[in-house]
């Protein structure tokens, strides 16, 4: 969706509009919802950063999805100065171009990456002083990996992780990275109340941007406060292996370090076990990632099956597939395809 697209429909005169999920854990889906729920949101987020009329944001997120729709809605809603550059990996390459032709003299107060944009950016070093220069920069899409916060924790602005989805027109929590406010718990923004199911799952209470208490899949835990959380993984992504719960996430976050690839790991029925888990990598070879895994992984959490693959099931903002990537290993493993090991 191109921005002049978006605007039409956002000032059609319906109190509606179709927004589509990533279609991480599933195909994505059309939800409509009530324009006046996104300006609460965008008030909300815009309210506890202290952003107001006049403040530059930086639009480098794809108009197809949430994230970005509402970096525009923020700038509608509030008044915000929107800086707009194409979604890439390297989203601050145009303004270090701009700025080396004397285009950019005002500073960045507010820009919404995922991690991928940041990590590349990081890999530049004059887009690195840029994006550090930023006032305000919110990482979402997804975890941010443990390297990369680190990276991050001497940067002199704020830095924040952020927890959301298109049901809550965004995030409903923020996890500062950097600072003396550094912590490893999502802190809800007012009027946002959590709380977890009976499967141990968070529940978000938000009547102002979704009509009724949303039940996620996300495991988490509650800090004793009763307000702050941490995410342990996705519901759907534990794998039943041998009578053990294994998360998916927790596998990859303790295998990144040691294996600087891109890869992820899915899971397949198994006859003995009932699940396993498998690893799927975009490099290497076979042996020495079996390897890897073994001195990396706990005994119990070392793959059935490891496969290289021409390309990774990710969705179009970057996120794991998690149900392609099933779909994809299954077909290996009956295909007994090369590269499978048990």
């Amino acid at each position: 969706m191109q921005l002049r697209e978006f605007l039409d429909a956002w000032q059609a005169p319906v109190p509606t509009m179709v927004l589509h999920t990533s279609g991480s854990t599933g195909a994505p889906k059309a939800i409509r919802v009530e324009k006046e729920r996104m300006r609460a949101s965008a008030r909300m987020t815009c309210r506890f950063l202290g952003l107001g009329k006049g403040d530059r944001a930086l639009l480098c997120l794809p108009l197809d999805y949430i994230a970005g729709q509402m970096m525009v809605v923020r700038a509608l809603t509030c008044g915000l100065q929107l800086l707009t550059v194409a979604p890439s990996s390297r989203p601050l390459q145009e303004l270090v171009r701009r700025e080396a032709a004397g285009a950019l003299p005002d500073p960045i107060h507010f820009a919404a990456m995922v991690a991928l944009q940041v990590e590349q950016s990081l890999a530049h070093p004059r887009e690195a002083r840029l994006l550090r220069s930023i006032r305000h920069l919110i990482i979402g899409g997804g975890a941010v990996p443990p390297q990369l916060e680190q990276k991050l924790r001497d940067f002199p602005h704020a830095v924040w992780s952020t927890y959301g989805m298109t049901e809550t027109l965004s995030h409903i929590a923020l996890r500062r990275l950097n600072g003396d406010g550094a912590s490893p718990w999502y802190e809800p923004l007012p009027g946002v109340r959590v709380g977890l199911n009976a499967r141990g799952c968070l529940r978000i209470e938000a009547g102002h941007v979704c009509r009724r208490p949303l039940d996620t899949n996300d495991l988490a835990l509650l800090h004793e406060d009763g307000r702050r959380f941490r995410i342990l993984g996705r519901m759907d992504n534990v794998v039943c292996s041998g009578g053990l719960k294994l998360q998916l996430e927790e596998l990859e976050q303790t295998l990144r370090p040691h294996l600087p690839t891109p890869f992820l790991f899915t899971k397949v029925p198994h006859p003995q076990l009932g699940e396993a888990v498998v690893l799927l990598s975009a490099a290497g070879d076979v042996p020495s990632l079996v390897t890897l895994c073994r001195r990396a992984l706990p005994r119990h959490s070392v793959p059935r099956w490891v496969w290289v693959v021409p390309r990774l099931p990710l969705t179009a903002s970057g996120k794991p597939a998690r149900r392609e990537a099933q779909e994809m290993a299954l077909r290996l493993l009956e295909n007994h395809g090369q590269g499978a090991q048990e």
